[in-house]
């Protein structure tokens, strides 16, 4: 069957000549945290620059049934999709690549396979079979991985296995895709391995034993990977190449050197130099007569790596020990330095070491100040002492989720002379509840799925910044909460010169609130940065960085 599918704005067209999704799967050797997830994005980035239609999905082997209920030290931020799902960071990294939303088929946890498994068990569904591991719990994992490539919207499905080769908890997971590559045939689906070649510098040497192991044990589980992925700090030569590839059985163009980079957007270049796209199309068995339109990647680039100024922002939270707790944040201020053709160095600062003594020496040498998102009483009193500082001195603000909530509560304490106002979630007793428990969490029990999650409606008022920076009246952003401002206070707090700039249309909750008489202080009930690409900065973050230079 022969599709035509539309590649760039310039209606230019590739012709493709496929019946059906293929399958390309990223597994990880040696060691975690090689970065799979970048290396997925990079490869996807250029089969869409090419014309494909292209999906990545990630597969974690935990047992929790989403990230949401794990604390951000275990697992780094969750990431909202716009169905609302809460997934794994990566999916931000796809996001951010390919700029196309992900959903909650493209994030599975061994957590929601087995629980899938065990609810079918029950209505009695497999009709008094055991229910084994192979071939229950490995179909349903099959089934899963298949669901974006049935759909018909996907031309290439770039699938992550999560964890290291080896794990006990992948094992399902890399059966699975045994058997997945033995249906599809070759043509049809291969094995992208991420490994490491360490250097030894006191043997002087690039080392291929480690990676070597690593194939060996994919081999003994029935995989053999078709193009190997090396992290390496240094340049890896032809002999390495050939040595690579006579000893793991595949070919020696298919050894792709990744060597460490200045930033991970540096990525998809690196893989276009090493021909991975090309690689991975002939073995495919898939032409295409464009080479990757990366145009605006490489401007981006450039605006990144040749900066016109420079600003200093302070990050106030309370997991700063883990960037990765922040990690959309970190990637939304690098999108809107480059649209500002400025470097934006962000400093992260504990709210638990801010106090009403110190937190105008600590925060008096920034050019703005975001104020994150998190969970309960911690660190609470160290964000309001920021918030505090920066609408007194008159430096850019921006609050985001329990950051916006703590604008609103310091307000009510300092301006409207609300003394003790709080939100319930951090005092219940609190004589002044400016933050509230949404009406429809109150009879709740469960943690895991069940906060305000997804895409919702925004109405902007005018003369606001919001409106300003959006360009539109209407917005729809993704959200991650169970409190809310408390509509009973709006009149006081407007009164005292707060302005709620952003409802819900349908709800009427509170979105966005802004002092018009500061130059920019802005603070959002939802989540800004889970929609911030490389493609598309997010107005807001374009426009805090705008004016932390001024």
């Amino acid at each position: 069957m022969l599709i035509l599918y539309p590649v760039t704005s310039h209606s230019v067209y590739t012709e493709i000549n496929m019946k059906k999704a293929k399958y390309i799967f990223v597994t990880g050797g040696v060691t975690s945290s090689l970065g799979k997830g970048i290396v997925a994005a990079s490869l996807a980035k250029l089969l869409q620059a090419r014309g494909f239609r292209t999906t990545i999905q990630k597969f974690d082997p935990y047992i929790n049934v989403d990230p949401g209920t794990l604390n951000p030290y275990e697992h780094g931020e969750c990431y909202v999709t716009e169905d609302g799902a809460e997934t794994d960071l990566d999916l931000g990294h796809y996001e951010r690549f390919l700029n196309v939303p992900s959903s909650q088929a493209n994030n599975v946890t061994t957590g929601r396979v087995y629980q899938t498994v065990i609810e079918n068990e029950r209505r009695g569904d497999y009709l008094g079979k055991t229910v084994q591991v192979i071939p229950h719990i490995t179909d349903e994992i099959k089934r899963r991985m298949k669901i974006l490539g049935d759909s018909g919207d996907f031309d290439i499905v770039i699938t992550e296995i999560g964890g290291t080769v080896g794990d006990i908890e992948s094992l399902p997971y890399v059966e699975t895709m045994r058997q997945l590559l033995w249906e599809e045939g070759h043509e049809n689906a291969l094995v992208v391995h991420l490994t490491l070649i360490p250097y030894l510098s006191a043997a002087g040497e690039l080392k291929t034993k480690p990676t070597q192991h690593s194939v060996k044990q994919l081999l003994e589980l029935g995989v053999q990977p078709d193009i190997l992925v090396c992290r390496t700090e240094r340049p890896i030569t032809a002999e390495i190449r050939r040595k690579l590839a006579l000893f793991c059985n595949v070919q020696p163009n298919a050894v792709i050197e990744a060597m460490d980079l200045k930033t991970i957007y540096e990525a998809p270049l690196a893989m276009l130099k090493e021909k991975l796209d090309k690689v991975v199309l002939n073995k495919l068995k898939l032409s295409t007569k464009n080479e990757p339109d990366l145009d605006q990647w490489r401007d981006f680039l450039f605006k990144l790596e040749h900066p016109k100024s420079e600003v200093n922002i302070a990050l106030v939270g309370k997991y700063v020990e883990l960037p990765d707790a922040y990690k959309s944040i970190n990637e939304a201020f690098i999108h809107a330095g480059a649209s500002n053709e400025c470097k934006v160095k962000v400093t992260y600062v504990h709210s638990e070491m801010l106090t009403i003594e110190n937190a105008a020496k600590k925060l008096s040498g920034f050019d703005g100040v975001l104020v994150a998102p998190g969970f309960g009483h911690r660190g609470i009193e160290g964000k309001l002492e920021a918030i505090r500082y920066v609408r007194e001195n008159n430096i850019p603000f921006f609050g985001i989720c329990l950051g916006m909530q703590c604008a609103v509560i310091e307000f009510a304490r300092n301006v409207c002379g609300m003394k003790g106002a709080f939100s319930t979630e951090m005092d219940a007793e609190t004589p002044f509840p400016v933050i509230d428990l949404m009406d429809g969490q109150k009879d709740l029990t469960q943690k895991g799925g069940t906060m305000r999650l997804g895409s919702y409606e925004c109405k902007l008022e005018k003369d606001s910044k919001a409106l300003k920076a959006y360009g539109k009246s209407l917005i729809t952003e993704r959200h991650r909460h169970r409190y809310e401002f408390n509509d009973k206070y709006k009149k006081q707090i407007e009164d005292a010169g707060m302005r709620i700039t952003g409802t819900n249309p349908k709800t009427g909750l509170a979105e966005i609130v802004e002092i018009p008489t500061h130059p920019w202080f802005v603070g959002v009930q939802f989540h800004p940065e889970l929609k911030s690409t490389v493609a598309t900065p997010h107005p807001l973050f374009v426009k805090f960085v705008k004016a932390c230079l001024k």
